[in-house]
């Protein structure tokens, strides 16, 4: 098992955050991973992503440059990675702020109005937890119980934070749609 992953958006959405959950759960799970940040000089509101490699074997290079999965927190991201994803691969895209689908048909595209979900919960910083909760939907390279544990450690003295990013991986497991 071999799976990468690249999660991208704008910076302040949480991005990399959510892609270091998923490498810090695979190493949990006693697997071989790599996380690799990038993002603009901006900084928030420029462009942020992250490449996340899970696998069960070592691995020989941490570039990804021909994704099976992308987590496509807006459009600029969507146009950018959405071209790169290998045939039958997975596209989970924030309707919010991505008004169509990608021009292809030999991949997996599913969409969730990211953005309108975090504001009924009512913070949009809940967004990157929605898209990992649809990921964790569809994709089994990780545990969702991994990720809840991570989520209890790291909001062990805010329980406000923790219910609410558990909260906002529950919904993004459940308003998930698929599209083609």
């Amino acid at each position: 098992m071999k799976t990468k992953i690249l999660i991208s958006g704008f910076g302040g959405q949480g991005i990399l955050f959510a892609g270091h959950l998923l490498a810090e759960a695979a190493m949990i799970e006693n697997k071989h991973v790599s996380w690799v940040p990038s993002y603009g000089p901006e900084m928030r509101g420029g462009t942020a992503y992250c490449s996340i490699i899970i696998s069960d074997k070592e691995i020989s290079s941490p570039i990804v440059d021909q994704p099976e999965i992308l987590i496509a927190f807006n459009q600029p991201s969507q146009e950018k990675f959405g071209p790169l994803i290998v045939p039958g691969g997975l596209v989970i895209a924030n309707s919010s702020l991505i008004p169509n689908t990608l021009q292809r048909t030999d991949v997996h595209q599913y969409r969730l109005a990211a953005n309108a979900v975090a504001e009924q919960l009512g913070t949009i910083k809940a967004v990157n937890m929605i898209m990992l909760g649809a990921f964790l939907n569809l994709d089994n390279s990780i545990s969702s119980n991994t990720i809840k544990m991570l989520i209890h450690q790291r909001f062990e003295r805010k329980n406000h934070l923790k219910d609410l990013n558990l909260t906002a991986l529950k919904m993004g497991k459940e308003k998930i749609v698929q599209v083609s």
